[in-house]
This record gives structure tokens, sequence and C-alpha cells, in this order.
């Protein structure tokens, strides 16, 4: 089942330059894992030292945020699209 998950520009440095990565997932966190498998250096901006997703990182299937559907054990469905959108902070007033 290939899922289609994008990578912001950000982080594209970490991934080969690539926008967009299509992998075989069940879960988003087979999925993020896959992605890291396959782009090591990556890992430490998405993953903190105890294997949990940094808190600044958001990911999102579709159009909902993991956070308020079942985390990391998320299902996926084939053709899916799941994106990481880091937190943006600071600007001035």
């Amino acid at each position: 089942m290939a899922v289609t998950i994008t990578i912001p520009t950000a982080l594209r440095q970490y991934a080969a330059g690539n926008a967009t990565v299509s992998l075989d997932a069940d879960n988003v966190g087979a999925l993020l894992r896959g992605l890291v498998e396959q782009h090591p250096v990556l890992g430490k901006h998405l993953f903190g030292d105890d294997g949990r997703l940094r808190s600044f990182v958001n990911v999102y299937v579709g159009d909902e945020d993991i956070r308020y559907l079942q985390g990391e054990t998320t299902p996926l469905k084939d053709g899916e699209t799941v994106s990481i959108i880091p937190a943006i902070a600071g600007g001035k007033q």
C-alpha cells in the first residue's frame, strides 16, 4: 500500500532534496520510520533521543492532525497523503 509523505522545505536537505517520498506503510509510525530508514539524517529532526516524535513536528493525514487521531498508530490507506509540518515560531510584532 503506497502512501505519499510530503517533506517540508526546511527538511528536504536531509531527504536528498525530495519534496515527496512514497512508501508502503500500514500506519503513520511505520511510515515515518521507513522514511528515516531511507534518509537516516532526517531522524534527529523528527524524533527525540527517546524515540518519540518531537513535539514541534506536526504530522497530518490528509487534513487531520495525528494528535487528534490515533497518534503514530493512525492507520493509513493506499494512496493517502501524509504531511510533515514543523512548527514555526518567531517574527516581529
